[in-house]
């Protein structure tokens, strides 16, 4: 297997060039710039997934092969988890588009995520934001850069605030009453609405703001949704587990991130996992 930074460089290539593509139908200069909106579990689905999807996988594999590494994409993920699962314990979880709402309605924000797992634990991330012509990476241990046309610089979170003065980024969809009962009551009250997870922690780790929720309802997020920006937030500097502060796991058989999950720029983490904890509880009372 070629070393992780042989690795880090291919799949920090092909981010480059699925932005291209996705960038291509979001101004609809792609060949087939008609962006056909499907429904699969009430989640929007264009044809740009798709395409962006396949060129991931099939980049990788090209270059890295099947033996060595298994693969799980958004789009590809029930096909996928019916075949015989091999040993390996190092599996590409790979999401082509984060933020498709915020790709339909044009918003900008919409991210690709791609990330290497070593059996439960995030230990490469690529997240692409082609709007903004921004890469973020990390490897485990390596740090965090943001990449542009100018080159690569080292990422930090912020830091030295009082908890009053963090900043939320929230989502303009994905809400419930549980959620905005939390929100509503957190001692922190300033908000930023960004779409997308790797949006969202693209902004923590350029220090506009310091704090994301999530909170499973009906549904959860996803490990594709999750898995690049962990990383990314956590070299910066950051934290991300369960309210509980557990760490995050993936590739356990259960592709769903269940309950509520904080990331934020590590000051105040435990306080603010605490609170949400109990404020929860008040709700569930209510």
């Amino acid at each position: 297997m070629k070393d992780l930074q042989e690795i880090l460089a291919i799949a920090r290539q092909i981010g480059w060039e699925a932005a291209d593509i996705l960038r291509s139908y979001y101004h609809g200069t792609a060949k087939d710039p008609n962006l056909a909106v499907k429904y699969k579990q009430n989640e929007p689905v264009t044809v740009a997934d798709v395409a962006v999807s396949q060129y991931i996988l099939e980049k990788l594999q090209a270059s890295l092969g099947n033996e060595d590494f298994n693969y799980i994409s958004e789009e590809t993920y029930q096909s996928v988890s019916k075949s015989p699962q091999s040993s390996t314990p190092w599996v590409w979880i790979i999401d082509p588009l984060d933020g498709t709402r915020d790709f339909i309605e044009k918003t900008g924000e919409y991210a690709i995520h791609i990330a290497l797992v070593k059996e439960t634990r995030p230990v490469l991330a690529v997240v692409a934001v082609p709007e903004a012509q921004k890469l973020y990476y990390a490897t485990k241990g390596g740090g965090t850069f943001v990449e542009t046309c100018d080159g690569s610089v080292a990422l930090q979170v912020s830091s030295a605030k009082r908890i009053e003065d963090l900043t939320l980024v929230v989502s303009r969809s994905h809400r419930n009453q549980r959620l905005d009962y939390l929100l509503q009551n957190l001692p922190c009250q300033n908000q930023k609405a960004v779409g997308s997870v790797g949006c969202k922690i693209a902004t923590i780790v350029e220090k506009q703001a310091e704090i994301y929720i999530s909170l499973s309802g009906k549904s959860a997020p996803k490990d594709w949704d999750m898995a690049a920006p962990e990383l990314i937030l956590t070299e910066a500097g950051g934290q991300f587990t369960h309210f509980d502060g557990t760490p995050l796991e993936y590739n356990t058989g259960d592709i769903n991130q269940w309950g509520g999950l904080l990331a934020s720029n590590g000051e105040h983490h435990e306080v603010l996992c605490k609170e949400a904890e109990r404020i929860l509880a008040q709700f569930s009372e209510g």
